[in-house]
């Protein structure tokens, strides 16, 4: 038996799973045959590199959390590079102006434009650097550009032939195109097609880095005691027992609390928990959720920033022949990803690296710069792979902490959040409270409708130039309904409750979708009137929600009969330039909510790979029917009553609903899909579990009994 020294969770694994009958070995050949000589790379442009050795790497510039950007990009750039993408190395792009998001403005992942954002851009950079591979091609043959061809890492030209990487260096001294024709949809060899992942296999053997795996020589581990009320500090510490623990080897003193370092995590976290700290608490320490409602609700007086104002509806309400009324309630969630808060850093006198999990590389480097007092060019920051994120690592109060750490220790330093860490001091998702209204006619047309929203601005923190008069545009994502009503009057109420929040996945289209979609159904009943019908009679200038509502409605079979104590529910939106529509099927039994089926039509324009589209849908609802039926970040005295999985449950396998799922064809420019199926599910069951049991469920999550 091989005896493992220092054994990784990962090499456990692997040594271990030899005897079950099946042993996955991973060998460098490098390591079996001598090290070979050092490749030359050749940098095309910000995306591609080309080495001597005819390997090709492409930069990914996103943060890679599961959502398949480490596939679904490079592809984009294979795709006009002419290269085999089975063969292309992928790497993380560090901080740079060139990666900025220019649907975002940083170089930042999130909002589902990932594949937006590098539709175009990312098949430019692929055929300029084809464009250019060409012509040193040509100009070492003396032909012209025009009779060469680019196809698999190679250029020919009349039987002359030359690998990538023995043209890279003279390519890279090119000056690039300015215009490149890009290829033509019909000669795509990549894009479109339903590739299996490539980064799989890596996650199967641990070859894979999250930031958790960090290694550095002489690293220290770190645990942080932070204040039970988020924004409290440490007055005092007794710190006698934790200092005379196994490997501890300081404790200090930081922004956020107090961090003990030692030779291992666990004897970090150890002592950590002797510690024996005073707390101000600081001015949170009394917050309840009663109290955050009843703010929201007070907050409700305010006349708040018009999103849209559109005819009459104070008169219109007046002359309806029925007016419908109804207030709906969204709790705080935690994004609650797999692989909890985590960073490493290592500051020296002259120089800093940092690696991690992260998802705002551009805010990294500005804020490390600024807390290290070193230059941007001397701290190097390495994104790792992302054990989940749903927007929580855009926040870098984790990175902060371990900086600071590491500079106060004057060593390497992996700091690691518990469980308990984590869903204790979030960045929240924001609660908020929704009142709609809407008048119908004698024939139950909608003739008016208003929506009010009280709620707390991530972006007044984040990024506070982009709120403008009260609007917060990720506020009041599909807060305005897509249907044809003629009076309209959208307002939002920004209000600050005190407890911190952060964008969560869908941002604010999960709380207002909610609320539309559930209303719409309510405006539905009251009108006598079969809630898709209803919808597609107010579509007539909404050609793609109609389609997609049309065929979820059909493939889910709409109308007809289910099984005795099952009953249908429909939503429908457009987020991040993708339309889709939802039917969920459900039952209730013991009081409980369980979803049998949930029928899906989305349409997003073109497709780079519709596998992922499809890991994206599935990953959406099960975040979906994880919040809806269970999410609920709750206070008392300014603490956060929610500390693991066993009182912040997630969706179990059982409980998976079947997915039937309807892609439409499409030529359109690509939209998101990381995000918005997630913000479909809760109003498409709760309309379903009205249609069964006459209760409208106005308030997530969602409870029957």
């Amino acid at each position: 038996m091989t005896q493992l020294k220092n054994p990784s969770r990962r090499k456990f694994l692997q040594t271990s799973a030899a005897t079950g009958g099946a042993l996955v070995i991973g060998v460098s050949l490098s390591s079996v045959m001598g090290e070979a000589q050092a490749a030359t790379d050749s940098a095309m442009n910000a995306w591609v590199r080309v080495g001597s050795d005819n390997t090709v790497t492409i930069l990914v510039d996103r943060s890679e959390m599961g959502q398949g950007v480490v596939m679904a990009l490079p592809m984009l750039v294979a795709e006009e590079l002419e290269v085999d993408l089975n063969k292309v190395k992928v790497e993380f792009a560090p901080p740079g102006e060139m990666y900025i998001n220019a649907m975002l403005g940083g170089q930042i992942t999130g909002g589902s434009t990932s594949v937006r954002d590098g539709w175009e851009k990312l098949r430019v950079a692929g055929a300029k650097a084809r464009v250019m591979l060409t012509e040193a091609a040509a100009q070492k043959w003396g032909v012209s550009a025009s009779d060469c061809k680019a196809a698999n890492g190679m250029v020919t030209c009349k039987g002359k032939k030359a690998t990538y990487g023995s043209l890279a260096e003279a390519a890279s001294k090119l000056t690039p195109p300015k215009e490149v024709a890009l290829k033509d949809p019909s000669k795509w060899r990549y894009v479109g097609k339903p590739l299996h992942r490539l980064d799989t296999p890596g996650k199967i053997t641990g070859k894979t880095q999250f930031g958790i795996d960090t290694k550095l020589p002489g690293m220290l581990y770190a645990a942080l005691a932070q204040c039970p009320v988020i924004g409290g500090k440490a007055t005092a510490v007794d710190d006698a027992k934790a200092k005379s623990m196994p490997g501890v080897k300081h404790v200090v003193k930081v922004t956020d609390g107090v961090a003990v370092v030692a030779d291992s995590w666990w004897q970090a976290k150890q002592a950590r928990d002797a510690l024996n700290i005073t707390w101000d608490e600081g001015p949170m320490k009394g917050l309840s959720s009663e109290g955050v409602f009843k703010q929201l609700a007070d907050a409700m007086a305010k006349p708040g920033a018009s999103i849209k104002q559109q005819g009459n509806v104070d008169d219109a309400m007046k002359g309806a022949a029925k007016t419908v009324e109804a207030t709906y309630q969204m709790p705080f969630l935690s994004h609650s990803p797999m692989e909890p808060m985590n960073f490493t850093a290592d500051v020296k006198k002259d120089s800093a690296l940092l690696i991690g999990s992260i998802q705002f590389q551009q805010a990294a480097l500005g804020i490390a710069s600024a807390m290290t007092k070193l230059k941007p060019e001397q701290i190097t920051i390495k994104t790792t792979f992302l054990g989940g994120g749903f927007g929580r690592r855009i926040d870098l109060d984790y990175m902060m902490q371990a900086v600071e750490i590491s500079m106060a220790v004057g060593a390497p330093v992996k700091l690691v959040w518990t469980r308990e860490d984590d869903v204790t001091h979030d960045f929240y998702r924001p609660a908020s409270l929704h009142r709609l209204s809407a008048g119908l006619d004698s024939g139950g047309k909608p003739v008016a409708i208003s929506h009010k929203m009280s709620s707390p601005s991530i972006t007044s923190r984040l990024f506070p130039p982009v709120v403008k008069d009260g609007v917060d545009p990720f506020m009041a994502e599909a807060i305005v309904v897509p249907y044809d009503i003629a009076n309209q009057s959208v307002h939002t109420v920004i209000h600050e409750p005190g407890l911190r929040v952060g964008y969560l996945r869908s941002v604010s289209h999960a709380l207002n979708v909610f609320a539309n979609e559930s209303f719409v159904d309510e405006m539905a009943a009251a009108a006598g009137k079969d809630p898709v019908e209803f919808r597609l009679a107010m579509l007539g200038k909404q050609p793609r929600h109609a389609n997609v509502l049309k065929i979820a409605a059909e493939k889910a079979g709409w109308g007809k009969p289910l099984p005795k104590g099952h009953a249908r529910g429909v939503a429908l939106m457009e987020g991040y330039e993708t339309y889709m529509a939802q039917v969920a099927e459900v039952s209730v039994q013991g009081g409980d909510i369980k979803v049998h089926r949930v029928t899906v039509a989305v349409d997003l324009g073109r497709m780079v790979n519709p596998n992922i589209v499809q890991q994206q849908l599935e990953s959406n609802i099960v975040f979906g029917l994880t919040a809806l039926l269970y999410g609920d970040i709750t206070l008392k005295d300014g603490r956060v009553q929610q500390t693991n999985f066993d009182t912040y449950k997630l969706l179990r396998i059982n409980e998976m609903p079947k997915i039937d799922m309807h892609i439409v064809k499409s030529t359109e420019k690509p939209g998101g899909i990381g995000e918005p199926g997630m913000a479909l599910i809760s109003p498409a069951v709760a309309n379903a579990v009205f249609t069964l049991t006459g209760k409208r469920l106005r308030q997530m999550p969602l409870r029957v009994a």
